[in-house]
């Protein structure tokens, strides 16, 4: 038999999105290789790849032969990209640079760049948000996503290099793990079941617009064939929960009383973030089709059984640690 080569790559296969990309991929039949620094769950089927996004040999390496390249990778968080703007700048923003110069010369099809819905506006009068409003970034993240999503018109516009950009909400669901101080959702059941305390910044009544994984798969499939004269997409779930609502949500799922302590409020978070999805409902066909309380549900049965290797336990313990404090953003 000879062996096909993979058609798409997805950079940053081993993280949340990347995995449940990965395994939808797969189980389609389509050729995917995976790229990253580590994966903690199994891909069958995906060719792993492990490297990291600075390293341009080993990104080109994973690239070759692909058609289309899921750019899902960036290497620091909101809080922690402020606190190291620099190192933000060159390792998500010059490697995201180097890679477009790579997909350039490999004379990759489509780029697919997942972008933040919750960070690339700013704070906004226009609730919920669509994709004309005006970007005033009020972090370091968010800026870094806005330059690469203003460079890969760039390329195209000087290269015909094809790109798609997800500007997505914040995302929950199976395989999220709360290492990376972000993912309010996973770290919320991680604490509830470990009995352990759940910390806040502000009074919990910011307001975020969540949206479950499986229908930013379905997003990130949709934009990897979309032949519209359209660039960028919202992706989220186009209504808006609080904190306080969040955990009300997981205790009734689980049963428990969730502990909560409260900090300090901080200068990156937005009061209110909802994105308007109706460019991906028209151009696109998409419009996500898990409820937020069944997508609750659904991350709580995941969370409750699962079977992860025991070193993976002990990385899932000691990052419940850090993620006590957790972005809200994305």
């Amino acid at each position: 038999m000879i062996r096909r080569e993979p058609t798409y790559v997805v950079l940053g296969g081993g993280g949340f999105l990347g995995v449940n990309l990965c395994r939808r991929l797969a189980s389609s039949g389509a050729q995917v290789r995976a790229f990253g620094r580590r994966c903690p769950f199994d891909l069958p089927g995906v060719e792993w790849r492990q490297g990291d996004f600075c390293d341009t040999a080993a990104l080109a390496s994973a690239i070759g032969s692909c058609e289309t390249v899921f750019h899902l990778v960036h290497n620091y968080m909101p809080q922690s990209a402020d606190l190291n703007m620099a190192e933000d700048i060159q390792q998500s923003v010059i490697s995201s640079l180097a890679l477009l110069e790579i997909c350039r010369r490999l004379k990759v099809k489509r780029i697919v760049f997942v972008s933040s819905g919750g960070t690339v506006y700013g704070p906004t009068q226009h609730v919920p948000t669509p994709e004309t409003a005006s970007t005033d970034p009020i972090s370091s993240y968010g800026i870094s996503k806005l330059t690469i999503e203003k460079y890969l018109r760039l390329y195209e516009h000087h290269h015909g290099l094809s790109f798609r950009v997800l500007r997505t909400a914040n995302l929950f669901g199976p395989f999220q793990l709360p290492g990376k101080k972000q993912g309010a959702i996973a770290a919320l059941i991680s604490c509830a079941l470990r009995n352990q305390v759940f910390e806040i910044w502000g009074d919990g009544s910011a307001v975020r617009d969540y949206v479950y994984v499986d229908d930013v798969v379905d997003a990130l499939l949709l934009a990897a064939e979309d032949e519209s004269e359209e660039r960028i997409f919202n992706i989220g779930s186009g209504e808006g929960h609080n904190l306080l609502q969040l955990i009300t949500e997981i205790e009734a799922n689980l049963g428990v009383r969730l502990a909560v302590r409260r900090a300090k409020g901080r200068a990156i978070d937005v009061p209110v973030s909802i994105l308007a999805i109706e460019r991906a409902a028209t151009i696109l066909g998409w419009t996500p089709k898990t409820p937020f309380a069944v997508g609750i549900k659904q991350t709580v049965e995941w969370w409750r059984s699962r079977r992860i290797e025991r070193r993976v336990l002990w990385e899932d313990i000691l990052a419940t640690q850090a993620a006590r404090h957790v972005d809200a953003l994305t």
